[in-house]
């Protein structure tokens, strides 16, 4: 028996559907319909077979007899089919079958039906504005009742209470649904102080999901009652889900309230610190943990005030009843650390019993004070007054290190968080840098661990951050701000301070880690990784990739392993992205791709048809040439040149690709720039500018920039002819290029005839000592005796011999023995001796 795929056999059960629908066996039809439906819900043909039969329905649709069948037999299979076609992509009800729908199923009561309807109801308000528009309707009568009716069917019902106040198409005022609006949301306030946590935080939900919304039209609602009643929930013995939701929940709160807000939170947790019960310790510590990343100032306020810190010092007694609070007051100081006073009251009250419980506690507390004790050790500066003690310090914190790649080996998943929070942390150690990318078996744990936790957004952070440590350059400094170093580093810097930067961070020593992560297999994760839609992640994955492909040697193999075909995805917005990539992380993927685009064939990387095309890298590099708009200058904050230079580099490869679109493409998107940067100051990029510019007159958009008889040509074209007299050998042989083939034009030779010493300029190459150049100027002059034809060839063979070309190319043909040169000398002098 030959076995078919899944969407083969989907669309064989879609045309018996329809076969059987056409014959009246509507029931059969409905059977094949969902097993289709099942095997390939995004199937095009299953789905065109669903609309034809609503269409072809005049006395029902399927979704309504899902439901009736739901609803007054209790079949089971028929309300999974009616939530399945809700969520099918394509598949969308009427808007009266939608409404029948709901009406049907909010006529039973919400025991008399299964945990289904709770999926079916979402659907129908998710898709049909009538449904919609129903709930309004009901809400307008009597929130509370409808709320009543509407809560215990389910999460997701509940929550499509705040769908409808939130869409402002369905209420006849802005004053009515804010009225609804409001009482909803005293309603779940108060469901939650009734219910607890009993319905798996149905309440909470709907409370964060309209404080993420308009907050500020209801944060005056939030009492101490209903906010001492959100912050228990962010105790750390509940389920994460739940805590998820009163986080964001609180994090809306006070953004909203502002002072008023950071003063009822501060009573309420100081109230539970005084009374100094576990459980309300408990909760203080949790929501404090909580908030600390959201309103530092006001977490760390709190946590240094003189009630607080004397709670949190007789945890070193250890004794039995305190244990139970262990993990929520390392919770507590973990995120305290991100504050500098609060780390140093933690490190000056508490190191020993952290050190205590690093050596005694069970797993979890042990990772979280060796997290800790990692924060506050590694924040010493290494030139502290006493020397000794910092050495000191560092060698505790290699010890930490070790431990952490212990655990991260041993770790099957859980509470890995901890151990890849806290070599992030000690990864700004130069010596631990070294420490890590030394050891071949821990990179390759770390790159495996990250690549099973892809999900999980701290830990893939966490983990990026240890390689943006290992791999991350000293940045470029101009003279003026290595001098404004030196003297910030002389006025700081105790006696015992070490001048300038750790040698450790050398690059020398960066290129060497950078090698052990590519060595280590690095490429593969950062595929995976670009694949996300969270921006923080991309930045950290362009900022990686720009480490790498700062040496060589490593562009060939990044680009083999997709670095390229990475880079050009990252700036490429994504369906349910959160955001989008930052500016800083747009230049960084730019740069890392012109770095490599520098030192690879384009044809290797771009085949002739397929993806990624060439063309896509044009734009990004095109980017880095552009003035910043935003960034202000100044002498102590130069622009950064070198990602001017490596993208004027990497688009002159480009423009070697065999296909004339490549270099066309680059007049269309950079023109604009490169004609600018021809001007520069800067010798290397002038250079590089102008070597571009000869590698774009192969394309016929490139030729016409200065051979189309108008002004601004003419302009272009004097540029040109006076780089051929710069003082870099390499840009007078990049324009002498570029006009050895624009002067195969008579409209370009026309021009150089319109310039007053257009020809003294190209006879100045025939007389230079780079046989390279004279080459060039040779090759100049015989296309304005040989190729340029009437009046205009006539001029040009007489400035040539009036400028002393005939005295200059018999010259040339005197000293050179290269072939090529006295092939075209002879050429060029034929004419004007004839």
């Amino acid at each position: 028996m030959v076995h078919s795929t899944g969407d083969e056999r989907a669309v064989h059960l879609t045309r018996e559907a329809i076969e059987l629908v056409d014959a009246g066996h509507r029931e059969a039809a409905s059977r094949n319909l969902r097993e289709a439906l099942s095997l390939a819900p995004e199937n095009p043909t299953v789905k065109d077979a669903f609309l034809k039969i609503q269409q072809e329905e005049e006395t029902g649709h399927h979704l309504l007899d899902l439901c009736r069948r739901y609803v007054t037999r209790g079949e089971e299979d028929a309300g999974k089919d009616a939530a399945l076609y809700l969520r099918t992509d394509g598949l969308k009800p009427p808007e009266g079958v939608a409404l029948e729908c709901a009406k049907l199923l909010l006529a039973q009561r919400a025991h008399a039906l299964s945990e289904r309807q709770d999926e079916i109801i979402a659907g129908l308000v998710r898709q049909s504005t009538d449904v919609r528009q129903h709930f309004s309707d009901q809400l307008q009568v009597s929130v509370t009742t409808f709320f009543d009716e509407i809560y215990d069917r389910g999460d997701n019902a509940a929550v499509c209470l705040d769908t409808v106040v939130l869409d402002h198409g369905v209420w006849p005022s802005e004053e009515t649904r804010l009225h609804c609006e409001r009482e909803l949301f005293q309603l779940f306030i108060a469901k939650l102080m009734e219910s607890g946590h009993d319905l798996d935080g149905r309440s909470l939900k709907g409370i964060a999901r309209l404080l993420a919304v308009d907050a500020e039209k209801l944060q005056d609602l939030v009492d101490d009652e209903g906010l001492e009643v959100i912050l228990s929930s962010l105790d750390n013995r509940l389920p994460l889900e739940l805590r998820s939701q009163a986080t964001l929940a609180t994090v809306k709160y006070l953004e909203a309230s502002g002072e008023t807000g950071e003063k009822s939170f501060s009573q309420l947790i100081s109230a539970k610190v005084s009374k100094a019960r576990n459980d309300d310790l408990v909760v203080a510590f949790s929501a404090t943990a909580a908030v600390f990343p959201v309103v530092p100032e006001v977490a760390a306020s709190l946590f240094l005030s003189e009630g607080f810190m004397p709670v949190l010092m007789p945890m070193a007694a250890r004794d039995a009843k305190r244990r139970k609070l262990e993990a929520s007051l390392l919770e507590l100081l973990n995120a305290a650390c991100i504050n500098k006073p609060c780390r140093e009251a933690i490190a000056k009250n508490l190191s020993d019993w952290l050190s205590h419980t690093l050596t005694n506690g069970d797993d979890q507390t042990s990772e979280l004070a060796a997290v800790v004790l990692a924060k506050i050790r590694t924040s010493e500066k290494d030139g502290s007054e006493a020397n000794g003690k910092a050495q000191g310090e560092e060698s505790k914190v290699l010890e930490l290190v070790e431990r952490f790649k212990g655990l991260m080996s041993r770790h099957k998943g859980e509470n890995i968080q901890n151990v890849v929070e806290g070599l992030a942390y000690s990864s700004v150690k130069p010596a631990v840098k070294e420490q890590l990318a030394n050891d071949p078996a821990f990179l390759q744990d770390l790159i495996s661990t990250l690549q099973k936790n892809l999900t999980d957004s701290s830990v893939l952070y966490g983990g990026l951050m240890i390689i943006v440590n290992l791999t991350q350059f000293l940045p470029n400094l101009s003279e003026e701000q290595k001098k404004m170093t030196q003297l910030k580093s002389y006025a700081e810097a105790s006696p015992n301070a070490r001048s300038g930067p750790d040698p450790l961070d050398s690059d020398e020593h960066v290129v060497a880690r950078c090698n052990a992560v590519v060595t280590a297999g690095v490429m593969p994760l950062l595929v995976d990784c670009g694949k996300t839609a969270l921006p923080s992640i991309q930045g950290l994955v362009s900022k990686i990739l720009l480490s790498l492909s700062r040496d060589r040697k490593s562009r060939g193999p990044l680009a083999q392993r997709g670095a390229v075909k990475l880079l050009l995805q990252l700036g490429v917005p994504r369906q349910g992205s959160t955001g989008s990539i930052s500016h800083e992380a747009l230049q960084n993927g730019s740069h890392a791709l012109a770095r490599i685009l520098i030192s690879v064939n384009p044809s290797h990387v771009f085949p002739s048809s397929g993806f990624p095309q060439v063309t896509s890298a044009i734009r990004p590099l095109a980017s880095l040439l552009a003035s910043p708009e935003t960034t202000s200058l100044t002498a102590e904050q130069p622009r950064d040149l070198l990602p001017v230079f490596e993208s004027l580099l990497a688009l002159t490869n480009l423009a070697s690709y065999p296909d004339e679109a490549v270099p066309d493409a680059i007049v269309r998107q950079a023109w604009p720039a490169v004609e600018d940067l021809l001007l520069s100051n800067s010798p290397p990029i002038q250079r590089a500018a102008c070597e571009l510019v000869c590698n774009l007159m192969t394309c016929e958009a490139g030729v016409v920039k200065f051979a189309d008889g108008s002004k601004r040509a003419a302009q272009r074209l004097h540029i040109l002819l006076a780089l051929t007299d710069a003082d870099d050998a390499a840009t007078r042989r990049a324009a002498g290029g570029g006009l050895a083939m624009l002067t195969e034009f008579d409209a370009a030779i026309a021009g150089v005839l319109d310039r007053p010493r257009g020809v003294q300029l190209l006879l100045g190459l025939c007389q230079e000592d780079d046989e390279s150049l004279v080459h060039r100027g040779v090759a100049c002059l015989r296309n304005m005796t040989c190729v340029a034809s009437g009046d205009i060839g006539r001029r040009a063979r007489d400035a040539v011999k009036s400028a002393g070309g005939v005295d200059t190319l018999t010259n040339v043909l005197k000293k050179t023995s290269n072939p090529t040169i006295l092939q075209t000398g002879v050429e060029a002098l034929k004419p004007l001796v004839a």
